[in-house]
């Protein structure tokens, strides 16, 4: 078994940056893709980006390409979300998610609100 546990999340301004960090503990060596999703009020979940172990492919949203930049340090144990020019439409829960031994783990998900 793995526990994740976010971090990195708050308040911005439009434009602004924001780095989230995932870390993984427990069977770290198990662990095998990486990702990162979110949920907006009212909204269904949404993966916003997706790493392998190796790191290569990377996967991304349409909607935060070019902005949103996801890498992870297996020596560290971190899987981490670059944010750069937020929009208000960023504003939501983001989690973080790992696949182990054919489950899915969750962090507790970390709060980010953009605003004008």
């Amino acid at each position: 078994q793995v526990q994740l546990a976010e971090s990195g999340g708050g308040s911005v301004q439009t434009g602004g940056s924001l780095r989230l960090s995932c870390v993984i503990s427990g069977k770290t060596w198990t662990v095998g893709p990486g990702a990162w999703y979110r949920q907006a009020p009212g909204k269904e979940r949404e993966l916003v980006a997706r790493i392998t172990r190796g790191g290569v492919p990377r996967e991304y949203a349409v909607s935060v390409k070019g902005r949103f930049t996801i890498s992870r340090d297996n020596d560290k144990n971190r899987v981490d979300l670059q944010m750069d020019n937020l929009r208000r439409e960023s504003t939501a829960v983001y989690y973080c998610c790992a696949s182990a031994e054919g489950l899915d783990y969750w962090g507790q998900g970390t709060q980010v609100t953009v605003s004008a």
